[in-house]
């Protein structure tokens, strides 16, 4: 009878096991079938572009979003997650976009361009540019448009100094500002130019400390920052400063 016993329980065990893992499956299966139906909604939503793997992002929780140097970002708090990204709708249009579009639209109604300094040719395309002269980025973007001016497709470049980043840019911002052209000595500094002696005076100074206060106001927090076209441009994006003289100068070259 013990014998009896034992081969029964050895039988119940595997009937167990199988249940369990059925029990398992079914658990798992509504996780699956969301998966495959989300793969299946953004095939049929996105279907201009083909897509090679779909599986569960890392990113949990509600996703917000935040302005950030004249950038839009997305943060998950729950899985701690700063997302970097562009969101698209159904209909392909770039709602990141739209919203940088809506944050310069505030951005430019709190800058007076009749106070900046104004390099280039007047009728160019204009530029707002936010810039550093101890700015590596800046000065090569100073570079890029000096190639373009060269090519035939100057800008208007309405300057304003952003002198909390690195020690000397405030004085090197002044020195500018304080030279009899001033344009010239703005190409020196970006060159690499450095002076014995900085000039100083009290217009420079006043200035500089004007455009301090519009860095803040506006929220500038890197450099370069640009406003092209009505939009938020952060860093020296080429790509996108190519796009915006192709349309700018048709621009200019029609108000002509």
């Amino acid at each position: 009878m013990r014998v009896a016993k034992l081969g029964a329980v050895a039988l119940v065990l595997p009937l167990i096991l199988v249940a369990q893992s059925a029990a398992s499956a079914q658990q798992a299966d509504p996780l699956i079938a969301a998966a495959r139906e989300a793969e299946s909604e953004l095939r049929q939503t996105f279907s201009n572009l083909q897509f090679e793997d779909f599986g569960p992002a890392p990113v949990k929780g509600p996703i917000y979003q935040a302005s950030a140097g004249g950038r839009i970002i997305y943060y998950a708090p729950e899985s701690e997650h700063l997302l970097f990204a562009a969101v698209y709708d159904r209909n392909g249009i770039n709602i990141t976009a739209l919203a940088q579009d809506s944050t310069a639209q505030r951005k430019l109604a709190g800058i007076d361009t009749s106070k900046a300094l104004a390099l280039g040719p007047i009728g160019a395309p204009v530029v707002i540019e936010f810039t550093d002269p101890d700015c590596p980025y800046c000065r090569a973007l100073d570079r890029f448009w000096a190639a373009k001016a060269a090519e035939g497709k100057p800008v208007r470049r309405l300057i304003f100094f952003v002198s909390g980043i690195h020690a000397e840019a405030a004085a090197k911002a002044e020195h500018i500002l304080c030279s009899p052209d001033k344009e010239v000595a703005f190409k020196a500094i970006y060159a690499g130019a450095a002076p014995t002696a900085l000039q100083s005076c009290a217009e420079g100074r006043s200035r500089v400390e004007a455009d301090a206060k519009v860095v803040s106001k506006v929220g500038i927090t890197g450099t370069p920052t640009l406003i092209v076209d009505g939009k938020v441009i952060s860093g020296f994006q080429q790509a996108e400063l190519e796009e915006f003289l192709k349309t700018g100068k048709a621009l200019a070259d029609a108000a002509r």
